[in-house]
């Protein structure tokens, strides 16, 4: 089958394609012919060697942990109902045509819900919707955004809205900031301009927010945290910027503001189901738009990851098997 390996940690240009075997279900697993590939920013962290303190990936190896297919093989003990199912799953080497994941990690795909829709919601549908429970993001609560134009910020600008919060969205340059508004976003702030953080305040009334859903890290999420009210709650939950946002544990004690963090948002499988099952019955219901910025062939995936790291495109980066 064609795959995509990581040669070495480097660049997007580390990414080549590659011939391997095909790869054979186990006892309990299933075979997925792939169609579409999720791409997420951490991956391209670990491409370049980011993070080896927490991922024990070496080169060579296949990237990827999200796909959507067809169910074309099942292992020992897996029910041949499940052959030819559209589905979605986590995976361990996803940048390929096909891949093996067990039955308990699928998700069937409802019909009327296209599998190109369904991937962009793998990883982040999950983590979106997790976010917003952790939090407890409820009806009045001021929600500010960072991040608000990529693949999960627009699942939550959209769910936190639905739940009844007034949302205000972080986003750079006028062409991300339309889309967060026609996504519902009650208030954007561009945060290419220095004095955002004043704009944003009086975005969200003069006394801050109940909670910030941080997705960025670094210091415009350091900025981020001196926006959270007093006993709000602050989700740091992403890094793109190179590293989470440097918050005072003593400072939000102070403040009795509850800190939220990367280890928070880790389910258990069944957790998963959920939460994924969920965002894709919310899609198909289209009560939740899925923004996708470009599909790339698979192999073209430096060009995908280039494209992530870029970031100049909106909501998520995929590949087509």
């Amino acid at each position: 089958m064609r795959a995509v390996q990581v040669k070495a940690f480097g660049g997007p240009e580390v990414l080549e394609t590659a011939d391997l075997p095909d790869p054979v279900p186990g006892p309990g697993e299933v075979l997925i012919e792939v169609d579409h590939v999720d791409t997420i920013f951490v991956e391209t962290q670990i491409r370049a060697g980011w993070g080896r303190e927490h991922f024990d990936t070496e080169p060579p190896y296949v990237p990827g942990g999200g796909v959507s297919g067809t169910v074309a093989g099942v292992g020992t003990g897996v029910a041949d109902g499940w052959l030819g199912r559209r589905v979605t799953s986590f995976v361990r080497g996803g940048y390929a045509e096909r891949a093996t994941a067990a039955v308990s990690s699928l998700s069937p795909v409802p019909d009327g819900l296209d599998l190109r829709t369904a991937v962009a919601l793998v990883h982040d549908g999950v983590t979106a919707q997790g976010v917003l429970d952790v939090t407890d993001v409820r009806a009045g609560d001021r929600v500010l955004i960072l991040g608000a134009s990529g693949g999960m910020g627009t699942l939550l600008v959209q769910s936190a809205k639905a739940r009844g919060a007034r949302v205000v969205a972080c986003v750079r340059g006028e062409r991300k900031a339309a889309l967060v508004r026609d996504l519902g976003a009650d208030a954007v702030v561009d945060i290419s301009a220095e004095e955002w953080p004043e704009t944003a305040r009086t975005a969200l009334g003069g006394s801050g927010a109940d909670v910030v859903l941080d997705g960025v890290g670094g210091e415009p999420g350091a900025r981020a945290f001196a926006l959270t009210a007093d006993g709000g709650r602050f989700s740091a939950h992403g890094a793109p910027t190179g590293g989470f946002a440097p918050v005072d544990p003593e400072e939000a004690k102070q403040r009795d503001i509850t800190l939220f963090g990367i280890a928070d948002v880790q389910f258990d499988e069944s957790d998963v189901r959920r939460l994924r099952t969920a965002a894709l019955q919310e899609a198909a219901a289209g009560r939740l738009r899925v923004v996708v910025g470009r599909v790339f062939p698979l192999t073209e995936a430096a060009a995908a990851h280039a494209a992530v790291e870029g970031r100049q495109l909106v909501g998520k980066v995929l590949l087509k098997a």
